[in-house]
């Protein structure tokens, strides 16, 4: 069995919430034009192109709180998360289990809207984005968030979110050539998980669960850079002392790197997957396809075209999931 973790819907209540906020990003306009994310018999179509196969949903990139007000934010996130809650249990077969989405513009509501989305409705963790408007995720005022997961011992979704407002040269106004979404997302993802690393997350909470998405990013592929090369942090920097920065940490902080989970929503068969599983271990690596936005075919191929041995094969495609998740999937 496929249980593909990470996967994107907008729930028939939210595409019509979308519709009456009239967003200036055009978001519900841009999302209709991504047939799966809304049409389910489309959606039931592709997967059923694989035998076996069930799906873990989240609301689509991007973040709520980037294009509405607190308030709006809070009722979108109760409609998202009621809605998911409905197709899961209305269609358990396919969706067993959803991630809470959380309205980010204050802390207090979030929390709120991630108690009642796991104690109520079932939630199997939280979906987090790397920044908030721009704000960094390690920031203190967002640790009940990371306080909620652990308490509740379920698993961040951490997603990543960088638009082209960040332009690649200080001297064009805009990223060029999509740059902010290949490059970009893999960045803001390598960037979150250090900072969480570096201020001392997995020291406060040791057994939270954070997955990463599309292969934990740039980590794998930079492991040594970043071992021997932050090993002299500070060395660089004349603003801020980090002198203390790594003596404050209670291990070896490369080690807290493995701690993270990866999944394979790497658009196929590249050498990146060979990477993200040589670097997070086969116990923590998840089988991802970014649905709909990336073909499933083209994930579980990749999967498939590797020829694991039976162990690695089950861990991958379904056992880690529902560990994460604390269910069995039928």
């Amino acid at each position: 069995m496929f249980v593909d973790i990470y996967t994107h819907i907008l729930p028939p209540a939210v595409a019509a919430a979308l519709d009456q906020l009239g967003s200036g990003l055009g978001i519900a306009q841009r999302m209709k034009t991504v047939k799966n994310v809304h049409d389910l018999d489309s959606r039931f179509r592709s997967m059923d192109e694989i035998a076996d196969y069930r799906q873990i949903i989240s609301l689509p990139n991007p973040p709520i709180e980037a294009f509405t007000t607190p308030k709006q934010a809070i009722d979108l996130a109760k409609v998202a998360n009621d809605g998911m809650a409905e197709l899961c249990r209305k269609y358990p077969e396919r969706f067993p289990g959803f991630v809470a989405a959380l309205p980010m513009h204050e802390v207090d509501p979030s929390v709120a809207e991630g108690i009642r989305a796991l104690k109520d409705l079932g939630a199997k963790g939280i979906q987090l984005f790397t920044n908030v408007n721009g704000e960094p995720i390690d920031a203190k005022k967002y640790e009940p968030l990371f306080a909620l997961a652990a308490e509740h011992d379920l698993p961040i979704w951490l997603h990543p979110t960088r638009t082209a407002d960040f332009p690649d040269y200080t001297t064009e106004k805009f990223s060029r050539y999509e740059m902010w979404w290949c490059f970009g997302w893999p960045y803001e993802t390598s960037v979150a998980m250090t900072r969480l690393v570096l201020t001392g997350l997995f020291d406060r909470y040791p057994d939270i669960k954070i997955i990463t998405h599309h292969g934990g990013g740039m980590i794998p592929f930079y492991d040594k850079r970043i071992q021997n090369g932050l090993a002299s942090l500070g060395g660089r920097t004349k603003e801020e002392d980090y002198s203390g920065v790594l003596k404050s940490l209670k291990r070896p902080f490369m080690e807290y790197f493995n701690l993270f989970y990866a999944d394979t929503a790497l658009f196929g068969n590249s050498l990146g997957l060979d990477c993200a599983l040589k670097f997070f271990g086969e116990d923590h690596l998840v089988f991802a396809s970014d649905a709909p936005f990336g073909p499933i075919k083209l994930h579980t191929d990749a999967i498939e075209a590797r020829d694991f041995e039976k162990k690695t094969y089950n861990s991958i495609t379904r056992n880690n999931a529902e560990k994460l998740m604390k269910m069995t999937v039928k």
